[in-house]
């Protein structure tokens, strides 16, 4: 594995000569290279902003806001909601000039958080070690435009890039960005949760949490929709098979081979592709508790490290990582969106320490691209059982196996090279240093 890297560095740095990484960690390049690929994103939507039409999961946040704006009737605090409460922000604040703009105040809302996650990435230009970590982050959503231009992951994505690197300079910051990251979009709760259990900042972030938390929970309280606040947990966890989850793959092979008691049908109650065939209930009730239980797993692991005293900054991505993989790979449910939630991390990991994160950086870039051949190229393909549609999902679900294997053997190599004699020095007075930089 290590000589496969070695040569993909070799023909990636042979390829950016001394002039052109010069040229790269420009300032003006960066950003004319940000103003390009947001262009081209705008040139690509702007059929639909100039007739007033929304693309991707836009025209069902549009619909939510509008209930809500015109008829009063709120999702999440007048009905069950699949998302968490605070998604009601970034959909109804694209909602304020009215149904015919909101693609376009989706876009510049996705364009204004991109922008702060690549100043904060750089330190606003003046840190070089950012500039491949940014450029990094601007391809990986070039490649995943199709989702993350039109879903609620292309907001948190952003966030948590920003709340991870500010983390050691202005952990309160840091926390309010992960916290709202969280209250969009659940699963930011999995890079909060490593956060809290081994960064140096943990207690200031734990209470920030806690306090924003609190105070949503009690908007929601006073507008009389307490009882609805946590309704997107248990609206997931009825869910059968979904057609992308990589646990879904054999059966997707199955309903490929023409077996007749296996099928891909389309669950038009939540419009989604789901996958019916033989042990797929059992499987689809047993995949949230063993979730928990790697999840756990996990977590044990990084405490051992923590009184070890590992690396922090190490330990902390590399247990985020291995946390949000978990999510994905023993989710019953599988969305392309979810590829987003894997990039913020894998981009930091990369500004600290790129030979350490090459592994996860290429993973992560084929992971992306067979993401978007998916979908929407040859999604349509995938839903017929088309074999070769059928073959990229399951490389990419490989991939994504590879994925959470590689975070897990590192986090526990970590642990391991770690004497407890060195835990018992730090303990005595050695300094740590956290995710962020100074």
């Amino acid at each position: 594995m290590s000589q496969l890297l070695d040569r993909a560095d070799r023909r990636l740095f042979h390829a950016l000569t001394p002039a052109r990484l010069a040229w790269l960690h420009s300032p003006r390049t960066l950003v004319l290279g940000f103003l390009a690929i947001h262009v081209v994103f705008l040139l690509a939507l702007l059929p639909a902003i100039l007739t007033g039409n929304v693309l991707g999961d836009l025209p069902l946040y549009r619909t939510w806001a509008e209930n809500g704006l015109v008829h009063h009737l709120w999702p999440g605090i007048d009905v069950l909601w699949v998302y968490p409460i605070g998604a009601l922000v970034p959909i109804v604040f694209a909602a304020i000039g009215g149904p015919l703009l909101y693609q376009l105040l989706w876009f510049l809302m996705t364009m204004a958080l991109n922008a702060i996650a690549v100043t904060t990435l750089t330190d606003r230009g003046r840190d070089a070690r950012g500039y491949r970590a940014a450029w990094l982050w601007l391809l990986l959503s070039f490649v995943l435009s199709p989702v993350g231009l039109l879903r609620l992951e292309g907001l948190t994505a952003p966030l948590v890039i920003t709340g991870l690197v500010l983390l050691s300079r202005r952990p309160i910051v840091a926390a309010a960005l992960l916290t709202a990251a969280t209250w969009i979009k659940v699963w930011p709760a999995a890079v909060m949760l490593a956060v809290v259990t081994v960064s140096s900042r943990r207690t200031v972030v734990a209470v920030t949490g806690a306090a924003m938390s609190g105070g949503v929970a009690l908007m929601v309280w006073a507008s009389g929709g307490i009882r609805f606040l946590t309704g997107f947990v248990t609206m997931q966890s009825d869910r059968a098979l979904q057609l992308e989850a990589p646990v879904t793959t054999p059966w997707v092979w199955l309903a490929v081979s023409g077996r007749p008691d296996t099928a891909i049908y389309q669950n038009y109650a939540i419009a989604t592709r789901e996958v019916a065939g033989p042990g797929t209930a059992i499987v689809a009730e047993l995949m949230t508790p063993l979730m928990f239980l790697v999840l756990a797993a996990v977590l044990t692991l990084m405490l051992v490290g923590l009184r070890r005293r590992s690396d922090p900054s190490r330990l902390l991505l590399l247990g985020a990582l291995s946390l949000v993989g978990a999510f994905i790979v023993f989710n019953k449910v599988g969305s392309p969106q979810y590829m987003l939630w894997l990039v913020p991390i894998v981009v930091v990991g990369a500004a600290t320490a790129w030979r350490q994160w090459r592994a996860p950086v290429y993973l992560m870039l084929a992971i992306s691209v067979l993401t978007t051949l998916i979908f929407p190229v040859f999604y349509l393909p995938l839903v017929d059982g088309d074999p070769f549609a059928v073959l990229l999902l399951t490389a990419r679900n490989v991939l994504l196996v590879v994925m959470l294997g590689w975070s897990i053997l590192a986090l526990a190599r970590l642990v391991r090279s770690t004497p407890r004699t060195l835990g018992s020095a730090t303990r005595s007075g050695a300094r740590t240093v956290p995710v962020g930089r100074d």
